[in-house]
């Protein structure tokens, strides 16, 4: 036994359920009941690069660190993150000379060398990272998490 219906039947049964599908939309339409409506919210803000967003606050640079370093180069071997930044952002050191990174930050960074020797772990509040340089030339760093914090060593011979 065949349970095959008629085509005409089942082009008259979808006819049929699209017509109501559309009396049943219309008819919400333009219904007379009264349906609260929300208050207009104040328009959003404009949109913020996906960097900014409220999930990652630290990924937003401050004023002071995305306008770049500033300030001459200086003479240490202590390098302080504060503020977003590494400072001083360029440091000059002799051969043989460790640098020690101290994060001054509640958030988190690294210090990394750009195509270099030396990669710090994630440093926490308080967490030092060292580096013994042991041949002259320039080392660009960069914190992994927020890539617009920069600096670099410069190592010379005694």
């Amino acid at each position: 036994m065949s349970c095959f219906l008629p085509r005409s039947l089942v082009t008259r049964a979808l006819s049929a359920l699209a017509a109501a599908a559309a009396l049943t939309t219309l008819a919400a339409c333009g219904s007379s009941r009264a349906r609260p409506v929300a208050p207009a919210a104040a328009a959003p803000p404009a949109a913020s690069p996906p960097s900014a967003s409220p999930s990652m606050p630290s990924m937003t640079p401050p004023p002071s660190a995305a306008a770049g370093p500033a300030g001459a180069p200086v003479s240490s071997n202590a390098v302080m993150i504060q503020n977003f930044a590494f400072a001083a952002p360029t440091v000059i050191v002799k051969v043989g000379t460790t640098v020690t990174w101290t994060n001054g930050d509640e958030d988190p960074h690294t210090v990394t060398a750009i195509g270099g020797p030396f990669h710090s772990p994630t440093l926490t509040n308080g967490a030092r990272f060292t580096y013994t340089f042991t041949t002259v030339g320039t080392f660009t760093y960069m914190c992994t998490i927020h890539p617009y914090m920069h600096g670099s060593v410069v190592v010379v011979a005694r």
